[in-house]
């Protein structure tokens, strides 16, 4: 049997582990288009304040480690078409220009994704960058080591753009967030925690902006002029961090898609045609909260799929268990986590749902030194079934939102949170656990 991968990047890399591990006679052919393979994008800001020293460290395995593994690597080297009908892949060489066809048995589609790029007039200026990539990184690392880049603005108030806020401010730059959400983070976070987060900036010298949309760059040699809807701002380097969107154009009008693009998969990481899987980014997930299709292009989501398409490329052994799209983020000296749907994105949803914030010491109050934590927990009303939960605090929340996790993962209710058993001892917590007593307080508002 011959498998050909597509892409190298977290779901390409796990499959081809996956798959030489479980298939020692299957022949595996990778083509990359760049000349490197697995790197952590969300270690960029991280290198670009300086907690990573080294940015060849955000690589967790090479060409040289899947090649030894077993598969056949081919870096720099681009589909440019794929034919599903007659399983057959058209590859250019990017070195040596030649263009040559494969065939297959087996194909795999880890094609990731790319950063939106909205058709904002200006914005081909070469001070306005993405951050993605490796390539990315290093252009973020330099500018943020370059003593003339003094204003940075930042457009997009997700994980990475309030990553990147952070790590230029740490650097010593003015920094200016925009976004044109009413608060950063409101995918993740409901506004008590999204307002605590704007406050933590504005504490750091940050300008944040939200409800303000860019409407055009306008470029002078001494700044770019960034033109919102309610007023302007200059900067020396701008970010552009505003979403992404999956890289399937290779299969359109050939594999069933949702309406931006991201591919659809069985329980078993197979695509509309059945000889055809795909994982990562370019893949819509299963979302359990809503049991629904939603694209949520995490490198945790994609390493879990390319895994099991090694599992099940014979045929199907292990099912895709489906994501609460559970993630974290450190800001400064705040924790932040987060699983499954927040209360605003059940309302828009139209789901039957209720929610209950409050806040709680980590560990009993005669201990020395403890922290409180904000929380929140969301449920469908009547099931109890428990849809979200966010943490914030000082305290490190983040292993609470794995619990969290597996809660939604497994459809628990809020009694079954309230009560379940989990350890006491007044250095960890107290004899309820904050996850059981922020169920508690929600089963109380359920049953009032």
């Amino acid at each position: 049997m011959k498998v050909i991968i597509i892409g190298a990047t977290h779901a390409g890399t796990a499959t081809i582990k996956s798959i030489t591990k479980r298939h020692s006679d299957v022949e595996v052919d990778v083509y990359e288009k760049n000349d490197n393979v697995s790197f952590l994008s969300c270690g960029i800001a991280l290198t670009v304040q300086g907690e990573v020293k080294n940015i060849e460290d955000l690589f967790y395995s090479s060409p040289a480690i899947l090649k030894e593994a077993g598969a056949n690597i081919h870096m720099k080297h681009e589909v440019t078409r794929v034919d599903t009908t007659n399983k057959t892949v058209d590859i250019l060489n990017l070195v040596t220009n030649e263009t040559f066809t494969e065939n297959y048995d087996k194909l795999v589609a880890s094609t990731g994704s790319w950063p939106v790029v909205p058709p904002i007039p200006g914005i081909d200026d070469k001070r306005i960058v993405l951050s993605k990539n490796y390539t990315h990184a290093q252009e973020l690392i330099r500018y943020a080591n370059d003593a003339s880049i003094k204003r940075v603005v930042i457009i997009g108030g997700g994980y990475i753009g309030t990553e990147l806020v952070e790590a230029f401010n740490v650097k010593g730059c003015e920094v200016t967030l925009i976004d044109n959400q009413p608060t950063v983070l409101n995918r993740y976070f409901d506004a008590e925690f999204t307002k605590n987060v704007a406050q933590l900036f504005a504490s750091h010298g940050v300008a944040v902006e939200t409800g303000k949309t860019v409407q055009a760059f306008e470029s002078t040699e001494e700044a770019i002029i960034i033109k919102t809807d309610d007023g302007d701002f200059s900067a020396d380097l701008v970010v552009m961090s505003v979403g992404f969107r999956p890289t399937t154009q290779l299969f359109q009008n050939q594999l069933e898609m949702t309406q931006n693009g991201a591919l659809i998969v069985n329980d078993y990481m197979q695509t509309s045609d059945p000889d055809v899987f795909a994982a990562g980014d370019s893949v819509a997930v299963h979302y359990n909260p809503t049991g629904e299709n939603a694209y949520i292009p995490l490198a945790t989501n994609a390493v879990r799929q390319g895994t099991l398409i090694g599992y099940n490329l014979i045929s199907p052994t292990i099912k895709y268990m489906g994501t609460q799209s559970t993630s974290g983020l450190k800001l400064y000296d705040l924790n932040m986590a987060s699983s499954g749907l927040t209360a605003a994105h059940a309302k828009e949803l139209g789901l039957d749902a209720d929610s209950l914030t409050m806040t709680d010491n980590f560990r009993p109050e005669f201990m020395s030194s403890t922290e409180p934590v904000l929380m929140t927990i969301t449920w469908e009303k009547g099931t109890q079934r428990i849809l979200g939960v966010q943490l914030q605090s000082k305290y490190d929340i983040s292993q609470s939102a794995n619990t969290a996790s597996v809660a939604i993962q497994n459809r628990m209710t809020l009694t079954e949170l309230a009560f379940v058993d989990m350890l006491f001892q007044p250095w960890f917590d107290r004899p309820f656990n904050y996850l059981n007593l922020l169920a508690q307080a929600a089963l109380d508002k359920e049953e009032n």
